[in-house]
Order: C-alpha cells, then sequence, then structure tokens
C-alpha cells in the first residue's frame, strides 16, 4: 500500500462528529514500515487528537523513531497543512528535507517538506547553553 493510500484508507476512520473534518495521516518510518492516524475530536474543544499526531504515536509505540516520508489527506478544496503543533511534532522525528506530501481526496496534492512547513524550528541545539 503506498503512503497515500495508507492516508486516504485511515481518513474514513477519523472520528469528526462537530466539525465533520476528516484527517487521514501516514508516516514511514527508517523500517519502510507505515503507520497511520486520524483525526479524533471531543465535545471538549480542543481535546482532540491530530491525525498527524496520532500517526507519529503509533510509530513510537511500534519502536521507530524517525519519519522518512509524511502524506496528510483531507476533504478541503486544497491540500491542508498540518497545524503549528503538527508541525512541530512532525519536525521532532523528521529531518529538514524529509517530503511531505498534502493531498485533498479530490486528487489535488501539494509537494513540500518539513523544513518548508516549519522553517527556524525549535529544537534540543536552542536548548543546550555550551
Amino acid at each position: 500500500m503506498s503512503l497515500i493510500d495508507a492516508a486516504r484508507a485511515v481518513r474514513e476512520t477519523a472520528y469528526a462528529p462537530y466539525s465533520h473534518f476528516k484527517v487521514g495521516a501516514a508516516v514511514r518510518g527508517t523500517s519502510g514500515r507505515i503507520h497511520v492516524g486520524c483525526n479524533v475530536e471531543n465535545v471538549a474543544y480542543p481535546e482532540g487528537t491530530c491525525a498527524e499526531a496520532g500517526a507519529i504515536a503509533a510509530m513510537v509505540a511500534a519502536g521507530e523513531t524517525e519519519i522518512t516520508e509524511v502524506c496528510v489527506i483531507a476533504d478541503s478544496t486544497q491540500p491542508t497543512p498540518p497545524c503549528g503543533g503538527c508541525r512541530q511534532k512532525l519536525a521532532e522525528f523528521a529531518r529538514h528535507d524529509t517530503p511531505v506530501l498534502l493531498a485533498t481526496v479530490d486528487g489535488a496534492t501539494l509537494a513540500t517538506t518539513v523544513g518548508q512547513l516549519l522553517p527556524g524550528r525549535f529544537d534540543v541545539g536552542h536548548m543546550n547553553r555550551a
């Protein structure tokens, strides 16, 4: 299964009874395995979980800690980028040049990278005082 097919399939299982905006995400780890996540809303906004965060959690639970590729798909008029929090989460586990494919269910796509989504990202280097 391709990354976009995995993201498309998991999007269908999203729990979005409030916004009706289902999102699916798939990340590929260094092993080549694909890990997926979908958004899960909660009546107590904003306590839901984003699709990207779910995919990252599934990857980490499977014992991987590096993303080599990302795909996010939503039913929108144009490819929808991850929220700011998810951009930082992706940056934690991916390199600057890690490819990100943003897609719509109608077939529109936008290819970018983690670094383009979050230039000047905060990382562990900012915490070192040496």
